[in-house]
């Protein structure tokens, strides 16, 4: 499938080519204003079209109209003159309701595309935007996202001028997977679609997020950045981080055993570490009331004892970097860990707590 993509040097448009160009079968032709080809020459070699081309920040007003809606209509044209039903995807936007120059320019091209759609009985579906976020886009532009992810992660301060003010937000590969479906046959049954899911946030919740995001990098904290519209704003903040700095120092504690290093931590679900033990040294000798530790030997040979505090009960094992192990420290027994090989014994752990050294959970024990 022959897939034109206009105005794919925007922010949403190399979203686009970037993810439509892994799939197989699909070849994206990129229609920007210094394409070679003309408008009639690509539009007549497409199986689809998607339209995101448009101006919303020129820097003369009657570019709203000849960009917005004059270049929908030339697209309609030479889609027209191609004498076939190709199908067209457009980037519309939520302020086809405000009221603006921008907005009035955007209905026009609205209204072109329908009655094209009508007179040649060509499938039409048009995205009326709000705020989309994501990577590659310009900040200092129109997106308060951009912008203060741009310059939170470079120590730069951020106006705020109204912390309530809520905005819809879109990530922009939940409007790539939307795009994705509707080529893929999946489409929705009228001309408008709705990408899903959309999030609300107030500014000041904006700001007050993408802050922690960057304490996090000093305090090794992380939060919930797996899902929703937390793990779209935690992408769209880490691709605006500049090469040097992608790599930060973290705290070594070191003496004769070995070190420890920790990794990363979180509010409620533990931290991640690591520790090293030189050959013949044991660490540990220690119990928890109520944490538990998880281990996995990274590099070297271990042996793991074990003693219940009541019981006095007795186990002991040995693992190595050959096999990937876990081995865990419950509550209630003793445990301690020996390097009994050659080399530096080297051990990433789990806790499901943060160590908090005013309520440790750690005691000394023998086993």
């Amino acid at each position: 499938m022959k897939i034109v993509v206009t105005g794919a040097n925007g922010f949403i448009g190399r979203n686009v080519v970037s993810q439509l160009s892994s799939i197989d079968g699909c070849q994206i032709t990129p229609f920007v204003r210094e394409s070679s080809a003309g408008l009639q020459q690509t539009v007549e070699a497409a199986d689809f079209i998607v339209h995101l081309a448009g101006s919303n920040r020129p820097e003369h007003e009657e570019e709203f109209e000849r960009v917005n809606a004059g270049l929908t209509k030339e697209l309609c044209d030479a889609a027209a003159a191609s004498g076939r039903r190709i199908p067209i995807v457009f980037a519309s936007s939520v302020h086809v309701e405000r009221y603006n120059l921008y907005g009035a320019s955007k209905l026009t091209a609205e209204r072109i595309l329908l009655q094209h759609g009508k007179i040649h009985d060509t499938p039409v579906y048009i995205f009326r935007l709000g705020h989309v976020i994501g990577k590659w886009c310009r900040p200092n532009y129109n997106s308060v996202v951009a912008t203060f992810c741009h310059n939170i992660a470079r120590g730069l301060p951020i106006r705020i001028d109204d912390p309530n003010y809520l905005l819809s937000i879109v990530y922009v590969d939940d409007l790539v997977a939307s795009v994705r479906d509707i080529i893929s046959g999946r489409a929705p049954s009228g001309p408008y679609c709705e990408v899903s899911p959309t999030y609300a946030m107030t500014v000041g919740e904006l700001a007050e997020q993408l802050l922690d995001f960057q304490r996090g990098r000093d305090s090794l904290m992380a939060g919930r950045v797996g899902s929703g519209l937390t793990r779209a704003l935690f992408a769209t903040f880490e691709s605006y981080l500049r090469p040097e700095d992608f790599a930060y120092d973290v705290m070594s504690h070191a003496d004769e055993r070995g070190e420890f290093v920790e990794m990363l931590k979180t509010s409620d679900c533990g931290q991640v570490s690591y520790f090293s033990a030189r050959p013949g040294v044991t660490r540990g000798g220690h119990f928890h009331h109520s944490k538990t530790e998880r281990f996995l030997v990274i590099r070297g040979s271990a042996r793991f004892r074990f003693r219940h505090l009541i019981s006095g009960e007795y186990y002991e094992l040995v693992t190595s970097g050959k096999k990937s192990r876990i081995v865990e420290a419950v509550p209630g027994w003793t445990h301690d860990i020996t390097n009994i090989g050659d080399d530096e014994l080297i051990v990433m752990l789990w806790s499901n707590e943060v160590f908090d050294p005013a309520h440790p959970d750690t005691f000394p024990g023998t086993v």
